[in-house]
């Protein structure tokens, strides 16, 4: 007889775990109709959309990573042939 009691707690767990990422999923939803929101509203406030994301993406970041990312485009802009010194830019 221990056997359906193993199987009856392996169902039990097993519904509680959808139906947990079920409830998470709706609310990732919800959430994701808010930040299309606040994109819009930047957006009907003149803020590129664009570079909101990016600067979002970079703020994330922790500042080495950053900037080695930024070595990086630099370095492939140079071998584009397109230079950029970001001294002047800032």
């Amino acid at each position: 007889m221990a056997e359906p009691t193993k199987t009856t707690f392996a169902e039990g767990q097993l519904k509680a775990l959808v139906e947990r990422i079920e409830r998470l999923e709706e609310e990732k939803k919800t959430i994701a109709a808010d930040i299309k929101e606040v994109y819009a509203e930047a957006k009907g406030n003149g803020f590129d959309i664009k570079i909101l994301r990016k600067v979002i993406s970079l703020r994330k970041k922790e500042p080495e990573e950053r900037q080695e990312e930024e070595a990086m485009i630099d370095l492939y802009l140079a071998a584009l042939g397109i230079v950029v010194n970001r001294e002047e830019a800032a």
